[in-house]
């Protein structure tokens, strides 16, 4: 039997087949977004004495109650929000385990979902699995702005969610205070959700401000926070998240949860609960992805790709116009085999393969790494 494909038009991700094409030829990869460093030592220690002392078995459904506790001090500390971690806090098998979560718990056959495009390639799929319906925006560069105007004209008495991505995945853009304005306006009075994915919330440079949602009591009381504690420690294998909601949301998130994924690794609840009771274990991380940022970006500077702004994320984008006729996709192979260095293709992002001739880099390496891609990228 041959069954009906719930996603007929999905392959296998841009991510997946770029990396595969990087080991093939030997190439520096860049395209997908993992350190090729490692975490913390003293955070694997923590671990494997967890595992020793005993903790590994199921954890409770909804997390390890000391690394909830955790997090609900860090996010009153950051941004001021209380969240009761017994009834608000869920931890998850990483951000996109967490999204997918909160998409089928509370989308319906026919509700609307705005998102913005170029967009994380998690989202739509979830979206249609559960009936629903894309409203694509897509925005351009070099800055990728929301047209807010234009949301308006998108909004109906269908929509149900809106999903902002900020530090924004791949264009490496910020919500502003603008935004928040504008959203605030939109929201309003409506019956509308919002999805927010800030698993790079660490990720910002030139002491810009994150906008959380979790910073406005209007919008955190219709939010879902997507983090990601891989994206935090330089541990992207472990696949650990969280998601914060207020209580009658998160009910509903949980209902989906407890059969999805049902609890998250124990010993490794257990270590970053542990690590996380030293703030620099985070508030440190935007010095230190600011100089992997400006190293990269010196030694781009110097080759042929025009550089695209980078206010966060550990992604820079750069146009190739100039250089090369080719769509972004031929281009992105091309590199990879003949140049060997490995990027992603940022129409791989857009629904219909908008092509601006952008491709994207993953600058979370060490400096020899990026050195010696940026060596090879001067050749083109």
């Amino acid at each position: 039997m041959i069954p009906v494909s719930k996603l007929p038009q999905t392959g296998t991700t841009i991510f997946t087949v770029m990396s595969a094409l990087a080991n093939e030829v030997g190439a520096i990869n860049l395209s997908q977004g993992f350190p090729d460093y490692e975490c913390p030592a003293e955070l694997i220690e923590l671990v494997n004495t967890a595992m020793k002392n005993g903790h590994n078995q199921y954890a409770p459904m909804a997390g390890l109650p000391a690394l909830r506790e955790r997090i609900a001090e860090k996010t009153e500390k950051l941004y001021g929000a209380v969240y009761n971690p017994d009834t608000e806090i869920t931890v998850t098998a990483g951000g996109t385990q967490a999204i997918f979560t909160a998409i089928c718990a509370t989308i319906h056959p026919n509700d609307e979902v705005i998102v913005f495009e170029p967009a994380y390639d998690a989202y739509a799929p979830a979206i249609k699995l559960m009936g629903g319906t894309v409203k694509s925006l897509a925005l351009e560069p070099p800055d990728y702005r929301i047209p807010w105007e234009m949301v308006k004209r998108l909004i109906s008495s269908r929509t149900r969610m809106i999903i902002l991505n900020s530090p924004h995945n791949p264009t490496s853009t910020i919500l502003q205070q603008d935004d928040i304005e504008q959203l605030t306006t939109i929201v309003k009075n409506r019956d509308i959700l919002i999805l927010s994915d800030e698993v790079y919330e660490h990720l910002i440079y030139d002491g810009q401000t994150h906008q959380s949602m979790a910073r406005y009591p209007e919008l955190q009381q219709r939010s879902y926070i997507v983090a990601s504690f891989g994206k935090l420690f330089h541990s992207t294998g472990w696949k650990l998240g969280y998601c914060m909601a207020p209580a009658h949301l998160m009910q509903e998130f949980r209902k989906v949860h407890q059969y999805l994924i049902f609890s998250v690794n124990t010993p490794m609840q257990v270590a970053v609960a542990e690590y996380l009771k030293n703030e620099q274990s985070y508030l440190a991380l935007p010095q230190f992805f600011q100089e992997k940022r400006d190293h990269f970006r010196t030694g781009l500077s110097q080759t042929r790709f025009e550089l695209l702004p980078c206010s966060g994320t550990y992604f820079q984008s750069v146009r190739y116009t100039g250089m090369s006729d080719e769509s972004d996709a031929e281009f992105a192979k091309r590199l990879t085999t003949e140049f060997k260095v490995a990027a992603i293709p940022v129409s791989a992002f857009y629904n219909k393969a908008i092509d601006y001739q952008v491709l994207r880099f993953c600058f979370a390496k060490k400096i020899e790494t990026l050195d010696r891609a940026i060596e090879r990228l001067m050749k083109i």
